[in-house]
């Protein structure tokens, strides 16, 4: 095998099944945090739409924890970090 070959199976191969694994069916995070956002985008500005808001945020939030401690292969826990990274950084951005 070539290295390129070794990093693509190292990075997406899931330790479970052995097969390459990027996207996966939808879990109940990601369910809440899709509805959640597309419901808030339909509202006017109000107590409402923010914590629908909040809701979206914690609920990504624990995806992306739950994919960094249980992601089935290295590219999914770097998603996880990422997302929190991106997060983090909307959390703390100068306005």
């Amino acid at each position: 095998m070539s290295r390129g070959t070794d990093a693509f199976n190292w990075l997406l191969r899931s330790r479970e099944t052995g097969r390459i694994t990027v996207g996966q069916p939808p879990n109940l995070e990601q369910k809440i945090f899709s509805t959640t956002v597309l419901a808030g985008t339909m509202l006017p500005p109000s107590r409402l739409r923010t914590g629908l808001g909040v809701v979206s945020v914690l609920t990504l939030t624990v995806w992306a924890i739950d994919e960094l401690a249980r992601g089935v292969n290295p590219f999914r826990r770097l998603l996880g970090v990422g997302t929190l990274g991106g997060l983090a950084y909307l959390a703390f951005r100068r306005r």
